[in-house]
This record gives structure tokens, sequence and C-alpha cells, in this order.
């Protein structure tokens, strides 16, 4: 789960901090006229009928927008400091728990349900599975608690074999993509593919031991994953983490061919649980920026048109994957704009220059 939604953060006017080395001052008084141009950019791409991206403009651009701007975190802010394996305690089943779906012939999802309006606010999770002529690819997992009943038991449900599943990527080193990883890696001997970056932060981070998967496979940029009729296309996109991973999915409807995009993250991310991942703020947002736009001009290259997202409940993707109970011949399909996607990654970029615009302008 992100910092922002659970942290409580109080910044009184006058007080120093330092950014990129020098000292600065936060006057909590909102917005600066050059990160007010970046947040009216993502607010007019939040919403279209059908297609909403509110809760991801409310997550991604509340710090720009709050009173006091984008602060370096302290160590102790929530989401920083992981408990002890002996200290966790799973969450009610009624709080996570999702029906596994058929999302397209080739693609499965087999995440966890989320509530953004809630507080502490819960995003939910997604797992999705990539069906081949040789077996499966999940991209990220999900926690260590859901794993068997999300994922394998899942698969189950939709006819399919969970040792069947020959990959899984992470699409990076936090614990709710990657904590059901180590199970799915023991159980059923699948390669375990992350960023090297991500793998060196998950070693050094403060989140349980017990629950990280054995090193395995390094992704590189650009890197091609092929399993049996089909290619996925990882992409190095840093900022959420030093090694965030992107994903290009080939996906199947009937006669129909589509290319899924997986954007890896959500906030840019100077340190998270324990490991800074950037030497200040400003290089921070620069990296998650720069990689959003990269990744779009890669999928507008790719003919990227479906935005498979990993936090359900930031772009109302279960209402369209329940929405497809209802779809009729020949009606399209409820996740495949091409705006869509290029609305998100709009948002991630302006929301994130917005807040640059904050500690530097």
């Amino acid at each position: 789960m992100h910092s922002r939604w659970t942290a409580i953060r109080v910044l009184l006017s006058g007080v120093a901090l330092t950014v990129g080395g020098a000292p600065w001052v936060a006057h909590a008084q909102g917005p600066n006229a050059a990160a007010r141009v970046h947040i009216d950019r993502a607010r007019a791409a939040a919403y279209r009928p059908g297609h909403s991206l509110m809760m991801l403009y409310e997550n991604v651009c509340a710090d720009a927008i709050s009173p006091e701007g984008p602060v370096e975190p302290r160590s102790t802010d929530g989401g920083q400091t992981a408990p002890p394996l002996a200290a966790r305690r799973a969450p009610p089943r009624t709080d996570w728990y999702s029906e596994p779906a058929k999302v397209f012939d080739n693609l499965y999802w087999l995440g966890s349900h989320g509530d953004a309006h809630r507080v502490p606010r819960l995003a939910g999770d997604s797992t999705w599975a990539v069906k081949t002529s040789a077996g499966l690819i999940l991209i990220d997992t999900g926690n260590d608690y859901s794993a068997k009943e999300l994922i394998a038991d899942g698969l189950k449900k939709l006819g399919e074999d969970p040792a069947q599943i020959k990959y899984v990527i992470l699409s990076h080193n936090h614990g709710d993509r990657y904590f059901g990883a180590r199970y799915i890696q023991e159980t059923f001997g699948a390669r375990v593919i992350m960023s090297d970056a991500d793998w060196t932060a998950m070693a050094a981070s403060n989140e349980p031991v017990e629950l990280r998967p054995k090193k395995d496979m390094v992704a590189t940029d650009g890197m091609k994953l092929a399993l049996g009729d089909t290619t996925l296309t990882l992409y190095l996109t840093p900022g959420h983490t030093p090694g965030t991973i992107s994903t290009l999915v080939p996906l199947r409807d009937g006669n129909n061919r589509h290319v899924g995009a997986v954007w890896g993250g959500i906030n840019p991310s100077l340190m998270r649980y324990g490991v800074r991942y950037f030497r200040t703020l400003e290089e921070t947002f620069k990296t998650w920026s720069a990689s959003a736009v990269r990744f779009q001009e890669v999928a507008a290259k790719a003919g990227a048109d479906t935005y498979l997202t990993i936090h359900p409940s930031l772009d109302d993707a279960q209402e369209k994957i329940h929405a497809l109970k209802y779809r009729r011949p020949g009606d399209p399909h409820p996740l495949v704009s091409k705006d869509n996607l290029n609305r998100f990654l709009t948002i991630i970029k302006e929301c994130t220059d917005a807040q640059l615009a904050r500690i530097t302008s």
C-alpha cells in the first residue's frame, strides 16, 4: 500500500527542509503557477464516461495540491517500516477476496478488491495471468496470505492448472507485488523475474526476509519473454522504485488483437521500507516523469490500446471486468481504450511534474 494513503503528515509553515542539497522553506501556500499548469492538465484527463481516472488523479496529485507540497518522507512514515513476520496479521478475507475472471481469451485477472474511498484507503492489487501455448506467465502476485486462494485456487476455478505457471514478472520490489511470489516459486517451480536494481533494493529493505522470493532472473530494458506462442516485452521504467518494470502484453479477443500495457507503479518514491532509491526528490520526480513519457511513446509505437491496472480501484477496473458478464456479441471490450491508457500516463506525468514544480519554482 502506498505510504501517502496511510501517513499523517504535519508540516509547519517556515520549517526548513533540505532538497537537492539546498535548504528550502515550505510556506503552506498551495500550488504555485507552474505547478497549477500541470495539475490542470492532469485534472482534465481524469474523467471520461466509462473510463474514470478520478481516483488516480486524486492520489497522484495529492502532494502537488496540498498546502505543504511534497516533503521528503521520514523513515517512520507509514509504509516505510514493515512489521516483522511475527507481527503480521492477515486482514479479514472480506477485505481482499475477489472472484477470478477471464478478461481476454488469453488473460485472467486474479486480484484482490479495493476501496479507494476508505480511510485508510485500499487500492486492491492485481495479478494478471497470461495464457500461452506452453504455460502461464504471472505479472505480480499480491500478498502471501492471499496467493494460494487468489492465484492457485483462482486458476483452478477458471479451468487452468497452477502447475503450468512458468514465469512470474514482478513489477517492483514492494510487498504488495512480491509477497506471494515465494509461494509460487516454491510450490510450482516458477521462474521469478525482477530488475537488478529492485532485487538489490528488496535485499536491503526492512520487509520480512521470510517472504522474499529467492533471487532468480534479472529483467533488462526491452527484454523479450517468450513462452510458446506468446512474447511479452519488459521495459525498465524507474521512479516508483529504482528498477520498476512496465510490460506490454499481446491480447486476443475473438478475432480481434490488442496490446495491453501494465504500468509498473503509481506514485514517485524517494524511499521505501528503509531503502533510499534516489538522492533527492527532484531526481525522483524527474526520473518518474521521464519514464512515463518514454513508456507512452513505447506503448504508442507498439499499438497498445488497453491499460492493465496494478491497483484496480484507481481506474474502476473491477467494474469493467464485471461488465464483461453483460457484454453482448459485437460490443466493444470494456477495457480496450487507447485514450484511457494515454490519459493514465498523462496523469502520472503531469502530477509528477506538478510536484517537481512545487519544489523547484
